[in-house]
Parts: structure tokens; sequence; C-alpha cells
């Protein structure tokens, strides 16, 4: 095709039509468009933006560029899946998927690798020993059926485009384009055949979206769309100043979430999950109201069933149980430790994402390029969060990294991120708006 004039019309602001937009997709996902140009494509929508129908064609296009899951309507158990926006620190999916396959639900969740500072599901999975997350159309919808859930990502069968356009808005600087970010879940959560979604949508100078309105803006052009493709969804509006738990790193996240799991994971990372699953069975009629179902959920989650459903998942996935427990007891395998300690008393009043995902990045925990080789072990843990009281060389964080180098110029950079004050700080809520 001549993508040129295409591109050209985006840049000038005219809509494209739904043929046109499908024919870009299929082009790009066949090879026939060079990343150069798709590149000035997704500038061009950056900047001019998509409108509903435009945003519309472009979801189903990329749905539609490869294989939809199918499963079973005889079964009970409606399909289910919650989606986040991405968040310094953010493993909810991790300990959700095995609470909600726990609740009786079919969780079939497709995700996605890291994209800027904000790390992704596949590859914190994928710092477990022996997992694979390549798991084709037929194997996702037979291991759901058998154990409730299966983890995986995009492959050459499964919304092929949105994989390519994934990969390249990560380093293009176009991943914060509302049309772009909502094509992207939406094309991936429709694939999957849901019956609900619910929705993370993160706010803060670590996000996509740094404002609540620009958050509230997304989190409505995804439920609008879902809604509109036979998907009940709903969205949280989440804070994101603070990076979630006390973990920032692929494989520190998999310990924590694993944490969680056994009952004793960080406050924030348990509300998060304890209220996707709430909102879950509210939307599917499981429960008739949020307070019983936190109580469902939190119930489910002390019973020790969704921690052995996570080693169900793993063993279906191919990883290595002993080596995975083994990893787990070892208190770091980054070659380096380093501990940050603060230099002055009072109280934590800022523990900055920002600051923190770009130290986890450049330690080699994200990417900077297409082709960069994520780092799996590096990252920082027993992070101080706002509002706890620290003296005069109380930890504020530990660097994990591969060289002692590294590790003492991130230290450096860490302390940074906090500010500290004679006085406590106030709570701010963790969950602002449900929409």
């Amino acid at each position: 095709m001549n993508f040129l004039p295409l591109i050209e019309a985006k840049r000038d602001g005219r809509a494209l039509t739904p043929a046109q937009l499908q024919e870009v997709v299929t082009a790009f996902a066949a090879g026939q468009i060079p990343d150069y140009q798709m590149s000035s494509f997704l500038m061009a929508v950056f900047f001019r933006g998509l409108d509903a129908g435009e945003t519309r064609a472009l979801t189903l296009a990329m749905r539609d560029s490869g294989e939809v899951l199918k499963f079973p309507t005889s079964d009970p158990r409606p399909v289910v899946d919650k989606h986040s926006t991405g968040g310094v620190g953010d493993k909810v999916s991790l300990p959700l998927a095995p609470l909600l396959a726990c609740l009786g639900f079919r969780v079939p969740m497709i995700s996605g690798r890291g994209l800027g500072i904000t790390g992704g599901t596949l590859d914190k999975l994928e710092s477990i020993p022996g997992l694979t997350t390549q798991l084709g159309p037929e194997r996702l919808v037979e291991q759901t059926q058998r154990i409730g859930l299966a983890l995986g990502g995009q492959t050459a069968n499964m919304i092929p485009a949105d994989k390519l356009l994934y990969a390249l808005r990560d380093v293009t600087g176009t991943v914060p384009s509302i049309p772009l970010i909502t094509a992207s879940i939406l094309s991936k959560k429709l694939a999957e055949g849901l019956d609900a979604l619910v929705m993370d949508v993160k706010f803060g100078p670590a996000a996509f979206m740094p404002s609540r309105d620009q958050a509230r803006d997304l989190a409505w052009s995804i439920i609008s769309l879902a809604i509109e493709c036979g998907v009940m969804t709903r969205a949280l509006l989440v804070d994101i100043s603070t990076p979630h738990g006390r973990a920032a790193g692929n494989w520190l996240e998999v310990k924590e979430a694993v944490q969680c799991l056994a009952g004793h994971g960080p406050a924030d990372l348990q509300t998060l999950v304890i209220e996707c699953a709430a909102s879950l069975l509210v939307q599917t009629d499981k429960s008739p109201g949020l307070v019983e179902a936190r109580r469902t959920a939190l119930a489910c989650l002390d019973s020790g069933a969704p921690r052995a459903k996570w080693d169900e998942l793993l063993a279906a996935q191919g990883a290595d149980l002993d080596a995975f427990r083994a990893k787990l007891q070892v208190d770091h395998s980054a070659p380096v430790v380093v501990e940050c300690r603060a230099t002055e008393a009072g109280f934590i009043t800022r523990c900055d994402a920002r600051i923190i995902g770009e130290i986890v990045r450049d330690l080699g925990g994200g990417r900077m390029t297409k082709t960069s080789v994520i780092q799996p072990d590096v990252g920082v843990d027993q992070l101080a969060k706002p509002g706890e009281e620290v003296r005069h060389g109380t930890v504020l964080g530990r660097l994990h990294a591969a060289t002692q180098a590294q590790a003492e110029a991130a230290s450096a950079r860490l302390r940074t991120a906090f500010a500290c004050s004679p006085h406590a700080p106030l709570e701010h809520p963790l969950i602002v708006e449900t929409l």
C-alpha cells in the first residue's frame, strides 16, 4: 500500500475511514510498512488524536489481526480479566488472577511487557525459572478451562498488530495517547472473549496520565468502547505518586506478589487486589454489593487456596517449582545489593514513583530500545512509604544491581526520591474514584 497519503492525512488532522485503518493494521502486521513510517504515523496520532469512530476501527482491526479466543458457552463461570494502564511497582495482576480463579471465574489474562518506566506482567513472570508466557490460543483456552486461569502474551496468532505497535510506541515517545492506549488494551481484552473487565487506571507523575482528569478521560474512553463491544466494564482511578508495595523490579515484584498470596503482603497491594476482585463479583452478579464482595474476596485470599492456585499456574506453564521455591528463599539474586539510608529524622512525605521507575529501568529492569534485554533480578525493595517515621540511618530502600558502581550511583539517585518532614503528612486515598 502507499502509506504516505494516510500519514499526511493524519498529520493534517483529517479522519481516516475504518477501511483505511483496517488496511494500515493488516499491512503493518504483514511487514509491508517499515517501522520508520509507522513511527511517523504514531506521532501524528499522538498530536492529532483519533475520534471515537477511528479508535473503534483501530481497536477492532488490531483484535482481528489474529485469532480470537472462544470458550465453551455451557460453562457457567464468567470469563473476566483486569488490566492496568501501568504503574511503578504494580504487580496486582499476579495475585489477582489466582484469586479470581478461586472465586469461580475463568481468567485468560493476555498481558504486555513494560512500557517506559512501568513494568510489564510478562517481564515479571519470565523472571520465574522455566516459566513460559508463549501460549497459543488453543492452549490458553484449554488451560483456562482446566485450572481457571492462564497468563500469556500476544503471539504470532493473537493480536500480532498490537504486539508490534506496543514495542514501537515504547521507543518513539508515543505511549501516553488515549486512543492508542485504548486500542492496545481493548484489542487484547476483546480477543479474550470476556464477559467483564475491571480497569485499574493510574494517574500521577509516574503514570502515562499525569492528572486525575486525564485518567478519567482515558477510563471513559475504554469503558464506553468496551461496553459498546459487549463487555461489562468498570474502572478504578488509582494514584501512583508512590510505588505500589515496597518493591519495584521484575523478580522483586514476583516475591512481593507471593507474599500477598500468603497473607502478609503490603496493605496497598492487598487493597487493590481485593477491590478489583470485588468489582468483578458485582459486575457479574456473583455478589449483590461491594461490601459483601470485599468480604468474600478477602476470605478467599486468607484461605490459602489462591496461593496453591498460583503454584498450579506455574506448573501448567512450565516453571521449575523447585527452582522457584529455592529462589524465593534467597534474600537477593542480583550480584550486588546496596542499602540507601536516611540522613535525617522525621516522617516520609514523598516516595517519588517516577524517580524509582527511572532507576529500575536504568539498572536494566526496563527497556531503552526495542531490542533491550531485561535484567530480571535488578530493582529496589524495602522502600519506605509516606507517613512512616524514620531516623538517621533508617533504610529507605535497597538497590539490587549488576555492579557495585551501578548500585552506588542508583543509591544516590534513590535518596532524591524521598522527602522528610518533622510532621506526619495527611493521608491520601489510593483509589480516588470508581467509574
